[in-house]
């Protein structure tokens, strides 16, 4: 088939400004892959650089397709790319330089010269398709769809977070914030063999979710603070400073508090002589490293649920209505935009 030049993408040009136009598609190297994409997941960084034109510490600085969470199916490869034409894929948006002595050493997640879709500059996968290279790209079986294929990168970031957390069979596991990251951390806490996992929000619609998915308890904390002690692992998926404070008043002696969710840049706080006088292990996780292959085995077999986190779907033409829907209807879990619609 012909290699196109460019495709149509959503490109952020300033806060607000979200623009569909041609984008030119980088060409083919030996390794590399054209995927055409079928669904793209909203993220929280989308609706943050959509808003406020960064997030976190990054700033968009040029016109930027955002979008990170994908999947599609491969149309060319390069000639000494491993997959095949017409695979179905999840595609890993970040794997860094591949060169790099971080990266060798199996870090690429923390690659510090690395790059991923849709953080700017890096032109992102809402668009019609992308080219990744051939290690980015992760087979589904038959038992994932497109469309739920999509998922597939937000599992791997839960994945990876209870891995950094070391939750081990029997732990009693408190996940703060019941977003779609904190529903599959719930989620895939519970594969890993925690027999007690509670979930703490301030949205009951979420909370009802996270229980119909399998949380042993729900916890609206502008209720009511949780009454928990002895808890063996925390896994702070709100990005609130405060929910990690009380969070962490829950564990017993020498738990571990994993930092999920996105941290702002200082938080004032931390309990220093609590963590110190019970050896509480205060660590981060930050996106994953070799977790999409686990991700995709816990979807296929059923053992994590993301069919029912897709709460909302638009096409490529209607992106920024997909990037306000979780804000203007907070029922919302995960919206996905489909470029072929």
């Amino acid at each position: 088939m012909a290699i196109p030049e460019s495709t149509r993408g959503a490109v952020l040009h300033a806060a607000g400004d979200l623009r569909i136009e041609e984008v030119p598609l980088s060409k083919l190297g030996p390794d590399d892959v054209l995927v055409e994409v079928d669904a793209v997941g909203v993220c929280g960084s989308d609706m943050h650089y959509f808003a406020d034109g960064r997030n976190g510490q990054n700033v968009l600085r040029q016109p930027t397709v955002l979008g990170h969470e994908s999947s599609g199916t491969v149309l060319a490869t390069g000639a000494a790319a491993a997959v095949a034409v017409g695979t179905r894929v999840a595609v890993e948006p970040a794997v860094g330089c591949g060169s790099c002595e971080t990266c060798r050493s199996g870090h690429y997640n923390l690659c510090p010269t690395g790059t991923c879709y849709g953080s700017p500059p890096t032109h992102g996968a809402f668009a019609e398709h992308v080219v990744a290279p051939g290690r980015a790209v992760h087979p589904l079986p038959d038992a994932i769809g497109l469309e739920v294929g999509s998922l597939i990168e937000p599992l791997a970031v839960a994945v990876w977070a209870v891995r950094r957390a070391d939750v081990h069979f029997g732990h009693r596991v408190l996940v703060t914030g019941a977003g779609p990251i904190g529903i599959l951390v719930m989620q895939v806490a519970k594969a890993a063999g925690a027999t007690e996992v509670v979930v703490t929000d301030v949205n009951d619609a979420r909370l009802a979710h996270a229980a119909k998915l399998g949380a042993t308890a729900v916890l609206n904390t502008a209720e009511q603070a949780p009454d928990l002690r002895g808890m063996d692992r925390l896994l702070e998926c709100s990005g609130h400073p405060a929910a990690l404070w009380q969070g962490i008043r829950t564990l017993g002696p020498g738990a571990r508090a994993t930092v999920v969710g996105q941290a702002p840049p200082q938080v004032d706080g931390l309990p220093l002589a609590h963590l110190q006088r019970w050896e509480i292990d205060l660590g981060c996780a930050f996106r994953y490293a070799h977790a999409f292959p686990t991700a995709i085995a816990l979807a296929a077999d059923g053992r994590v649920d993301l069919a029912s986190l897709l709460t909302g779907r638009y096409p490529l033409d209607r992106t920024t209505d997909a990037l306000r829907a979780p804000q203007q209807d907070p029922s919302h879990l995960k919206v996905v935009v489909r470029p072929a619609d």
